[in-house]
């Protein structure tokens, strides 16, 4: 097994990775970096997912990276058009020349005494094992499995004569022109979907557990159209980036103090949308509060058009079991179906499923605390990309990329060769994420924590992460730095091996 090195490894092509890799270009030029990526493309979910009018369900004003416009129309943007630009921004600035393609990241150790990460990825064309060494690594491997969706245990599923599918693993040969459809799932993907088939079935149902908060938005966004008329290109994102943020920040902040107010706002908006007969009360009037999951986008309100056309239709109520001809409801109701589309969510996972390890230690990501929302404490020269949930996953992605760049830039002024956040015990723990969607809620246990105050605190805020990583000082008094050559290093191997055990 040959090894190669480089002073980043990136792991993962996708939004997050090519991101990074773009700052990394732009910021420190003589920087060495290779993007490791399991998949034989890039582009990561906008690449995977291939369902029926997949799109963002955040502006691209916001999705999109800081230091490269979106010049498109659409501020809603579909799965293609996101892809573009992404593979775009890789060839412009040169990052897909440094993207190694199948090469599946199996497992990554830090040596204290080479201060250096030996990274293990298996070829997926050749079955092949190989290492790369680098002095520091970067996650951008996202948050789910790319290789497993969630999928509940429906009773007779196996007795059904038509066909089930799921949206992480769109059969492309499927032609449901003229079918009845059941979408299981009230989340981003199912109202995506169902507008989408609604076009062209007989007759779409969106099948419901519970209802979620669904908010309609145009598609363009008229005042960023008429800026880009009238300024440069890059003043008129910035100005409609921060405009949008602004937006974000000031409803979520109304929502979050005042829930019953922002609960009642937006089920009127979708009564106006529905007409006053709609039973609203039971299809779209969640039993939380907004924000408490993330809320769905509908573009020029094209899941209610579906609706008022008579295209499609809700059911709420839960699955007794499939039949041959559909779907027994424990009501007794039975939906006939000649499509099922199973859009019950994702599996989150955590660091793309990489075994970490310190000196020989297992890192347990659960026993520690995150730093900044970017570094795990214990763990050296290691950093990761994890957005917003509560806004554009891109807005912390470039966050998190420019500390990064400037982490690396300091420890290269100073001599240092290692950084590792050193938890403070003082600081108590909270849950990594206070959602409450199931994907979190069954993942939360495998998660690091977060702690009550800065910089350990999760603030899903961007202004404060601003300030946080773009300004605050790299040498906080919570990193901790190591200038110390191979030989003084090699009387404590391991020492931070320990640190890491004990979360510290």
């Amino acid at each position: 097994m040959t090894s190669q090195e480089v002073d980043v490894l990136i792991v993962g092509a996708g939004l997050s990775g090519i991101g990074a890799a773009a700052h990394l270009g732009m910021r420190r030029p003589g920087t060495t970096y290779a993007i490791l990526e399991a998949r034989e493309a890039s582009g990561g979910t906008w690449d995977l997912f291939r369902y029926p009018g997949i799109r963002s369900d955040s502006d691209m004003f916001t999705l999109g990276y800081a230091f490269r416009p979106w010049t498109e129309s659409k501020a809603i943007a579909d799965g293609p058009a996101i892809l573009k630009y992404v593979r775009d921004t890789a060839a412009e600035y040169h990052v897909d020349e440094h993207i190694r393609y199948r090469h599946r990241v199996l497992r990554a150790s830090w040596s204290s005494e080479s201060a250096r990460w030996s990274v293990e990825a298996e070829r997926t064309d050749t079955g092949d094992v190989v290492e790369m060494r680098c002095r520091f690594l970067l996650m951008c491997a996202g948050y789910y499995s790319y290789s497993k969706a969630h999928v509940p245990d429906f009773a007779g599923v196996d007795e059904f004569r038509g066909r089930v599918v799921y949206p992480q693993f769109w059969p492309q040969d499927l032609d449901y022109a003229g079918k009845r459809v059941v979408v299981i799932g009230s989340g981003a993907t199912a109202v995506t979907i169902v507008p989408a088939m609604a076009a062209s079935a007989a007759h779409v149902v969106m099948l419901q557990r519970s209802p979620t908060y669904i908010v309609a938005r145009p598609g363009e966004d008229s005042i960023a159209n008429s800026l880009r008329k009238r300024l440069p290109a890059k003043l008129a994102y910035a100005l409609t980036r921060w405009k949008n943020v602004a937006i974000q920040q000031y409803f979520y902040g109304v929502a979050r103090r005042k829930p019953a107010a922002a609960k009642q706002r937006i089920v009127a908006m979708v009564r106006e949308a529905l007409g006053p007969d709609y039973d609203v009360a039971t299809h779209f009037t969640p039993s939380y509060n907004p924000w408490d999951q993330r809320l769905c986008l509908v573009p020029d309100a094209d899941l209610f058009a579906s609706i008022r056309a008579g295209k499609a239709s809700v059911v709420t109520d839960t699955i007794e079991a499939f039949t041959p001809a559909g779907i027994r409801l424990n009501s007794g109701r039975e939906l006939e179906a000649d499509v099922v589309v199973v859009a019950t969510g994702l599996t989150l996972n955590f660091l793309g499923d990489v075994a970490l390890s310190v000196d020989g230690t297992s890192i347990v990501p659960s026993e520690l605390m995150i730093y900044k929302g970017a570094m795990l404490s214990g763990v050296p020269n290691l950093a990761m990309v994890f957005g917003y949930t509560n806004a554009s996953w891109t807005l912390r992605a470039d966050l998190t990329s420019e500390f990064v760049c400037r982490l690396l830039g300091y420890m290269e002024r100073k001599g240092f060769a290692v950084a590792t956040p050193r938890r403070d015990a003082s600081v108590q723990e909270q849950p990594f994420l206070d959602f409450t969607s199931g994907y979190v809620r069954r993942a939360l246990a495998s998660l690091p924590r977060q702690g009550t105050k800065r910089p350990w605190r999760l603030y899903q805020n961007y202004t404060k992460d601003l300030a946080t990583l773009r300004f605050s000082k790299i040498d906080d008094g919570v990193l901790d730095f190591s200038k110390r050559t191979v030989a003084e290093r090699a009387g404590s191997a391991g020492a931070i091996g320990a640190l890491a055990q004990r979360g510290m």
